[in-house]
């Protein structure tokens, strides 16, 4: 937009000073060639009586509605401000932290924002079909498909359109530890996940717990233990296995999910795990940061949001108190395997201005724009990195841009009585030993809708 905006600029100047007369070979009928002083003076004129072209986007309105609330929100009207200066578009952002539930209603009513912001690829696609959102753009689509993972598109198209451009993205394949404790002991990054089992052996030998681990949520009480089921079953069975697991082409007691489960648990057995409430499942997922903290564990997998979690004073990144590492994989198989989720622009309204809104929202110029502000990661692929306020910040979107594949929360593209419902609750019942992992896998196979 920048350079349309540049090019519109030129083109305007350039009109302007050919508006002052003709050239010595091609004079008028009546008017003979005038001097260079006749040529400025006409030229300055023309200058003055044309005003230079505007936007022809300038005054009109793009409203967006999402998730994003508080700092969060404030940090994502000022991106969009960078542009609305830009292109004169009067871009209105507005937050809802019960955004998912006002956005069902609005788009059914028919009084949607022009754009939102949707976390759930598969609410997308329900939007699509309904006829409640456009397909993007060919020249955006043609954007996303140079800056960004494929994957990101594939998961919100629906008849060969694109109903949704990545907006942020969340890393969940990562290990928070202390690097003071790591460099005590002398414990280095593993870079397999073998390396990762021989590395929790190594401090249980030198007294060390490895991992915390808690899965109590309330009403969502297992979905940690999903997010470790999904990145496992990623790095053992890899993307294509993954896919058809979550769209349901395996059935989800096939051996090779109940596999996946019994390596999760083999993982947490016995001394392998510090439980803060006394048990994985009775110990709240967010009481995991001051363990980690105190040194009662080694180390606790979760995604980047976990930063949040954290006791007060608490300094993040290579040089802090905690820091991040990869969540390695199994072998070089599968790629570099991310596991994570994000969210989607949709557009319900079909103009100009919107398509600029949403083409902007696509660039690598907002990724850059919102990441420097912090609070935030893009996935896509052509931005500077570098841009984020915190070494934290700039290790994990590093993480999100190199993904390799990358791949979205299972539990999130599966249906709500099985990814918020069956494999939450028969999960806690692995763990808590209620059932075996056949029986759990049972039920919720018997759980997935006809």
């Amino acid at each position: 937009m920048r350079k349309m905006l540049a090019m519109l600029l030129a083109l305007a100047m350039v009109a302007a000073a050919c508006g002052g007369g003709t050239t010595e070979e091609e004079p008028t009928e009546t008017t003979a060639a005038p001097t260079s002083e006749e040529e400025t003076t006409t030229t300055t004129e023309a200058m003055e009586e044309e005003p230079m072209e505007e936007d022809p986007l300038a005054g009109t309105t793009v409203t967006l509605s999402g998730p994003e609330t508080g700092i969060e929100g404030d940090n994502f009207q000022a991106a969009l401000d960078i542009f609305a200066a830009e292109s004169g578009i009067d871009i209105q952002y507005a937050g809802s932290r019960d955004f998912s539930d006002v956005i069902n209603a609005q788009a059914e009513a028919g009084n949607a924002p022009d754009i939102g912001i949707i976390p759930q690829p598969g609410k997308t696609l329900d939007f699509a079909a309904n006829g409640w959102i456009v397909p993007i753009k060919d020249d955006t689509v043609a954007t996303l498909k140079d800056t960004y993972d494929a994957y990101w598109t594939d998961l919100v198209t629906l008849n060969g359109s694109v109903y949704g451009v990545p907006n942020k993205g969340d890393v969940k394949s990562l290990v928070w530890y202390k690097p003071s404790v790591f460099a005590a002991n002398g414990y280095e990054i593993p870079q397999t996940f073998d390396a990762l089992l021989a590395l929790a052996d190594q401090m249980k030998a030198d007294g060390i717990t490895p991992w915390c681990v808690g899965i109590e949520s309330g009403g969502a009480t297992g979905w940690p233990f999903t997010d470790w089921m999904e990145d496992m079953m990623l790095r053992l069975h890899g993307p294509d296995v993954y896919d058809q697991w979550v769209n349901h082409e395996i059935p989800f007691n096939d051996p090779r999910v109940a596999q996946v489960a019994e390596a999760v648990l083999g993982v947490w057995e016995g001394d392998n795990v510090y439980a803060s409430g006394g048990t994985i499942a009775s110990t709240f997922f967010g009481d995991n940061g001051e363990p980690l903290v105190n040194e009662d564990c080694g180390m606790h997998r979760q995604a980047n949001f976990f930063a949040n979690f954290f006791p007060e004073g608490t300094t993040l990144g290579e040089d802090g108190d905690v820091n991040v590492f990869y969540f390695p994989t199994v072998s070089d198989e599968f790629g570099t395997t991310v596991l994570g989720a994000g969210t989607h622009a949709v557009q319900f309204r079909d103009a100009p201005e919107v398509d600029a809104v949403i083409g902007y929202l696509a660039s690598p110029e907002f990724a850059e724009a919102r990441g420097e502000l912090g609070g935030f990661l893009s996935p896509n692929k052509a931005h500077d990195t570098d841009v984020y306020p915190t070494a934290l910040e700039r290790t994990l979107a590093g993480i999100l841009v190199s993904a390799d594949p990358f791949r979205f929360d299972a539990s999130d593209l599966m249906p709500a009585a099985v990814g918020a419902g069956s494999f939450w609750t028969e999960g806690t019942a692995m763990v808590t030993g209620d059932k075996t992992v056949q029986e759990a896998l049972d039920a919720i196979e018997a759980s997935w809708p006809s």
